[in-house]
Parts: structure tokens; sequence; C-alpha cells
């Protein structure tokens, strides 16, 4: 079973091995996460178990989620999202802690990246700027939009828009160290997102201790 954890980011710091040497890692926290549904292949069309994180008051839930969570003995849940693996060894209600995975394992981290705005086409697709003369009349402009004979704008012209705030997965990511007692895990390097982010932690696909 392909193990998972929802996280919140709360920032970098860095620490030393035993021989001297200094690691950059990232800090993840969860308090715990609970499973809220196992789905099969027989009735839902594929494996997979479903976990929830964060409690929220049933004043700003629905109906419908606090029946689902209901069946799980436990509050309607902020974060819910899929693992989609097979052998399920996980049963609805069951409690996962940072605990669950252990010092020396590989982890893929998903998580939105931060959101810089609107952005030209110069800082956003990496385009080239005109000439910066002052007869000039093009300095920072999309440029051509393509051939005269189709008098249209093809699919996938890149244009200025909304930058960042992307769903980033970075794989192969080894677990530093588990921090039980105080619901961290410390991973090495960086993470997508912003502070208190939320992060969805997962055994490498790729990678193995």
């Amino acid at each position: 079973m392909r193990k998972g954890l929802l996280t919140r980011k709360v920032g970098m710091t860095q620490i030393f091995t035993e021989s001297g040497k200094v690691v950059p890692v990232t800090v993840l926290e969860s308090v715990e996460n609970v499973v809220l549904q196992v789905k099969t292949k027989e009735a839902d069309g594929y494996s997979a178990y479903q976990l929830g994180f964060e409690d929220k008051r049933e004043k700003v839930s629905t109906k419908a989620e606090i029946a689902h969570c209901k069946k799980a003995n436990t509050a309607p849940k902020r974060f819910v999202s899929e693992i989609r693996c097979k052998n399920i060894t996980v049963n609805v209600g069951d409690s996962i802690k940072v605990d669950a995975f252990q010092k020396g394992e590989f982890v893929d981290v998903t998580a939105k990246a931060k959101g810089k705005g609107f952005a030209g086409p110069i800082k956003l697709n990496n385009q080239h700027t005109g000439p910066m003369a002052h007869g000039s009349k093009y300095h920072r402009a999309v440029g051509s939009m393509g051939s005269i004979a189709p008098n249209r704008v093809f699919k996938g012209k890149r244009m200025p828009s909304h930058m960042g705030a992307w769903t980033r997965t970075v794989q192969n990511l080894e677990v530093i160290d588990v921090l039980p007692d105080k619901n961290a895990i410390l991973v090495k390097g960086n993470v997508p997102g912003p502070k208190k982010g939320l992060v969805f932690l997962k055994a490498s696909l790729k990678k193995s201790a």
C-alpha cells in the first residue's frame, strides 16, 4: 500500500549531520489524518483510500460532508484527498500520523506553488525584449501572433496571464527526520508553496529507501 499524508508547510531550516554537513530541510506539520473512505475496484472502478485533514465546523459544512465524515466517526474535514493504490491495509476511521513515515524514506510532495499575480510575456514565458532604443516602439510586448493566412491566433499562443499558483509535484525527496512529539516531518530540500500551505506527502513511486 502506498502511504500518504496531508500536511501543512511550516517553513525551512537547516540541520547538521553527524559528519558536520549542513542539510537544508522543509518542516511539514500534520496532527492527524483520518481515513474517510476505502474505495474498491468492484464498487468504485478503482482502488484507493480517502484522507481527511483539519476539522471544519458543522455550521459551514454541507449535510453530505457531515454524513460522509460521520461514517468514520469524525468531524467534517476541511481538506479531502485520495491515494490510488493496491492492497489497501487501512480501514475507515483509522488515524494516520507522521510516524507512518520513517527516517531515510523517499517521498513525493504535491503542493500549489506561490501565486505571482499577473505577469507579462518577458517574465512569464521567458520571451526576448524588443530593441530598447528610444526610437523603438516595441519593448516588452507579446510580438508576432502568427502568420497572416489563418487570420486568427492559434490555441496555445503564449500570452500575458496569471503567473504561479500551479499545482506542482517534486519527486524523490528524502525524509531527514520524523518528530512524532511535535507532529512534524523534516524533508530534504525545498517544497512548493507558501508557509502554511497544504502539502500532500506520498511515498515515492520511483525510489525506495
